[in-house]
């Protein structure tokens, strides 16, 4: 992050307001009311703004001296607020004006709290640099964040030795929504989270856990404040609450997690690999297949048209997802849940999003035979999508972070699914769905069991039905790098 630099604040300005963004003004306002006392808070501030060329999204980030809540017994800390993902000019060098009605830019702002460490006059910036990278996500593939998500990162957030290597998201407890000339502005608030916590919340979901994490005070409190240096998770500290909690709330519940960015692929046996309308050509062609303009727009007309919604889950068009495919691994690891990736265009999350109906979409294809790949993250998903979405009624899509290529498992409580019970496997395009049984999930999640463990084991690993004509191939990351063959 060269290209920033602690600055004094921007807040010392205000005075002249006539020539201060009147965005920018509505979010300092909001700051100024929790801060009176801090006006000029500390600052990393992009040299090169966005809007002319530079790398990073945000313009501001001011840096807060929280002093807690002895009342609530939350502990003193680092408050950081952002400033640009919202609209703060209101003349289209960032955001699309759209007027006052709607969200101002993505319609958020992200926060951060951190625990200030004894004998610290100064707050850290390297959360500025994190708040950076989830920015450049967002504006690359035009994907907002709402509270509850979670992100897999992969790395402990300060680049040290920590546990805390992933985040939650949630509104923060302090900052209200501000409306704006160009729009509503919320504030959601990273949470910093072990492993286990991540894979809780994506075992179940995530405002489960963060009301977890709200209970122990080590692992956040009330304010949810990371504290980097935290040794053990809430399940170390209290071992009950994985079983009397997490695990009766995933039988209750299910999960709510319905799909994931991942290394995935997946082949057609039906047909020899000569046959030019063989799937094959999606996973192992020197070029992937992408889905057409054509289809793209039919996919896009169904969602705009939309269909009489009923009670049970119903299932989104996998297109219109604008994806990065050049963001860094580091940045949102090799699985970035779906459920941190919504759209303003079309959403794969929404269990009431308009459903396509198979006629509206041309070149559907019945399959008999398929093989499924994953690397091991995806792999590990497996128990969830199995006990966590489909005996729950629901469905559950793995989209490659390398392509088009997606893979879409749905109960048959799902409407607008092209596969059914007669023709299990069924593609449109390299969007493959697969209707599995009440009966056949139970069986797979007997034999998956060791996928459960989340530890590395030795790949590739296999599993077969041949009754059912279905292969899953768990392989190590490598082969995803390069086509398959």
């Amino acid at each position: 992050m060269d290209d920033m630099r602690p600055t004094s604040g921007a807040a010392a300005h205000l005075g002249l307001a006539s020539l201060f963004p009147t965005g920018l003004q509505a979010v300092y306002a909001e700051c100024r009311r929790l801060y009176p006392d801090q006006a000029n808070p500390l600052q990393v501030t992009a040299i090169v703004k966005y809007w002319l060329g530079g790398p990073d999204p945000l313009d501001y980030i001011s840096m807060y001296r929280n002093m807690g809540c002895v009342a609530q017994d939350v502990q003193e800390h680092w408050h950081y607020i952002s400033m640009g993902l919202s609209d703060l000019y209101g003349d289209n060098r960032v955001h699309e004006f759209s007027g006052p009605d709607g969200p101002s830019g993505f319609g958020f702002e992200l926060t951060f709290r951190l625990k200030r460490e004894a004998g610290e006059t100064a707050p850290p910036t390297w959360p500025a640099e994190l708040m950076q990278g989830l920015a450049r996500y967002v504006f690359q593939s035009e994907n907002t964040f709402c509270s509850g998500d979670h992100i897999s990162w992969h790395s402990p957030l300060d680049n040290s030795e920590s546990r805390i290597q992933h985040m939650l998201l949630t509104e923060d407890p302090q900052m209200q929504p501000v409306l704006t000339p160009f729009g509503q502005v919320s504030f959601l608030q990273i949470v910093g989270v072990c492993t286990e916590e991540l894979q809780a919340a994506q075992q179940w979901n995530g405002q489960g856990i963060l009301d977890l994490l709200r209970g122990v005070h080590v692992a956040g409190g009330p304010w949810l404040v990371t504290d980097m240096r935290r040794g053990e998770t809430i399940f170390e500290i209290d071992p009950h609450l994985q079983q009397e909690r997490v695990e009766k709330g995933i039988e209750t519940d299910g999960s709510n997690l319905s799909g994931v960015s991942a290394k995935c692929v997946w082949d057609d046996l039906s047909r020899p690999p000569e046959d030019e309308d063989d799937s094959r050509s999606i996973c192992i062609g020197s070029q992937p297949r992408r889905l057409s303009d054509k289809d793209t727009e039919q996919i896009r007309e169904a969602l705009r048209k939309g269909l009489e919604i009923n009670s049970k889950a119903v299932l989104p068009p996998i297109g219109g997802q604008r994806q990065n495919h050049d963001r860094p691994q580091q940045s949102l690891g090799h699985l970035q849940t779906q459920q941190a990736s919504r759209s303003r265009k079309d959403s794969l999350e929404s269990e009431s999003s308009a459903a396509i109906v198979p006629h509206e979409l041309v070149r559907t294809r019945q399959l008999e035979s398929v093989h499924l790949k994953f690397n091991q993250e995806s792999g590990t998903l497996l128990p969830l999508c199995l006990r966590g979405r489909l005996l729950h009624g629901r469905h559950f899509t793995y989209k490659s972070i390398n392509g088009d290529t997606a893979i879409t498992f749905v109960s048959t409580g799902v409407e607008g699914a092209f596969a059914t019970e007669e023709h299990p496997y069924a593609a449109h395009g390299p969007w493959l769905q697969i209707l599995l049984t009440e009966e056949f999930v139970e069986q797979m999640l007997g034999e998956l069991q060791d996928l459960s463990s989340r530890e590395e084991t030795k790949q590739p690993k296999e599993y077969s039905w041949p009754e059912r004509k279905l292969k899953i191939s768990v392989l190590p990351d490598s082969a995803f790098d390069s086509p398959l063959q």
